[in-house]
């Protein structure tokens, strides 16, 4: 996190960074399927201490300006720009502005929540640098409207989460070591939830498992069908440690005991793969950075 030394107490923060860091589903159970085409789902949502990152820089024209780097889409498709259009209307002095600075490093299609964390962010920062004192069940509320995942991001604590992703439970699982596995594939979750094939019947659980590995990923045999480099990637991984895919993929994640092993084996990943080492943490990393701004 940056803050612009300027800054005093008196002085609010102009310039500061958070990180939009991802999660990944420690399990994915599809209990049922609604009239309405929704999904009943169980989860296990886990934060990892690898993320995004967006620079906040307070202006005074009113306008919201978004700096995607080499994203190659129009920017009011952006999450950050659409979560920031929709935090405008609660601003107490109109000419209240942003300049905001997308970092990614979080893969589109990768079952990280890359799109939702960012907008997450995005709400959570702009709370603080307008001074909007919306509360987090307000900013999730408004979260809501740009994905499923928005809200486990505002609340920043790991979660167990049910019905169509909107019940939460607090959850403790083990903060392991990581290695994530990314195929240079991108995998529509629409296509996934939408196929029939798709599992839709796996009993529903009275409590959350907190050992991941009492669960599974209901979507991982239909998406390894599908995409053949996610099926090789999280064959390959399965050599080194106990491996499942997150959320609908395509990236893949191996657990392991320590920072050193999952290193090792990202050493040795095969060229055709990308990979990165993280750490498994109950509290996010954006909740640490926000404590920390004046």
């Amino acid at each position: 996190m940056r803050i612009n030394p300027n800054n005093t107490i008196d002085n609010p923060p102009i310039s500061f960074d958070l990180p939009a860091p991802a999660k990944l589903n420690l399990y994915l159970h599809i209990t049922g399927r609604r009239p309405d085409g929704y999904h009943q789902l169980e989860t296990l949502f886990q934060f990892l201490d690898y993320s995004d990152d967006i620079t906040f820089e307070l202006t005074h024209d009113g306008d919201i300006q978004l700096d995607q780097g080499t994203l190659d889409f129009p920017q009011e498709e952006n999450l950050v720009y659409r979560a920031a259009r929709l935090l405008a209307p609660y601003r107490s002095n109109s000419k209240q502005g942003v300049k905001l600075t997308l970092n990614k490093q979080l893969p589109a299609g990768g079952g990280l929540g890359g799109g939702s964390s960012d907008a997450a962010t995005t709400l959570l920062g702009l709370n603080h640098l307008w001074r909007l004192q919306l509360s987090n069940d307000e900013l999730a509320e408004i979260g809501l409207g740009l994905g499923a995942d928005v809200p486990v991001f505002v609340h920043g604590k790991a979660t167990f989460a049910q019905g169509v992703g909107e019940i939460f439970s607090p959850a403790n699982p083990a903060e392991n070591w990581y290695l994530i596995v990314q195929p240079n594939v991108h995998v529509s979750t629409a296509e996934i939830f939408t196929h029939p094939a798709l599992p839709r019947n796996t009993p529903a659980a009275k409590t959350a498992l907190n050992e991941w590995q009492q669960g599974r990923n209901d979507c991982e045999k239909l998406v390894c069908s599908l995409y053949p480099q996610v099926a090789s990637a999280l064959q390959w991984l399965l050599k080194y440690a106990p491996s499942r895919m997150t959320g609908t993929g395509a990236c893949v994640f191996g657990c392991f005991s320590s920072a050193v092993e999952a290193e090792q084996a990202l050493q040795v990943l095969p060229t055709e793969f990308r990979g990165f080492v993280a750490k498994g943490v109950n509290q996010s990393p954006l909740h640490q950075a926000l404590k920390q701004l004046p």
